[in-house]
């Protein structure tokens, strides 16, 4: 059963304030997934991982010179079909929430999982991101 609306929203809104798309159907993570370019897709959650280092690295992490050119969300257990898609399209990963993967033309090329988010700072995370920002999503200089 998922978790009662009222509950996530305002979960949901810390990702959706600073720029985030919901996913929440699994034709909407094709859709989304189809799309050229970077792409940071976050596993939203309850937990207090989520809420204490994840969300907030995530946040942080958007203050870089170098962001993904799209930023979308699905929420585990509440958004259980998107979720169900997202996990289909990076299956060579065990299921975890939270957790922020970083696609490049559709194509998995970064992870963090929750254990690489327990134990860690907020600002952890945003180290995190922000190395994986510089490597993947930084602008092709002209030659």
């Amino acid at each position: 059963m998922p978790y009662d609306e009222r509950l996530v929203t305002p979960m949901r809104a810390e990702l959706t304030n600073v720029g985030f798309k919901e996913l929440k159907t699994a034709s909407e993570v094709d859709l989304a997934l189809a799309e050229k370019g970077t792409q940071l897709l976050v596993v939203n959650s309850v937990c207090g991982c989520a809420a204490g280092m994840a969300r907030p690295g995530i946040a942080m992490a958007l203050n870089n010179k170098d962001l993904p050119d799209h930023l979308t969300t699905v929420f585990a257990g509440q958004d259980l079909e998107a979720v169900a898609r997202v996990r289909a399209h990076i299956k060579t990963l065990p299921p975890s929430s939270p957790m922020v993967v970083l696609f490049r033309d559709g194509q998995l090329v970064w992870a963090l999982q929750r254990f690489q988010i327990e134990g860690h700072s907020a600002m952890d995370v945003a180290n995190q991101l922000a190395s994986a920002f510089e490597k993947y999503c930084k602008e092709e200089k002209a030659a």
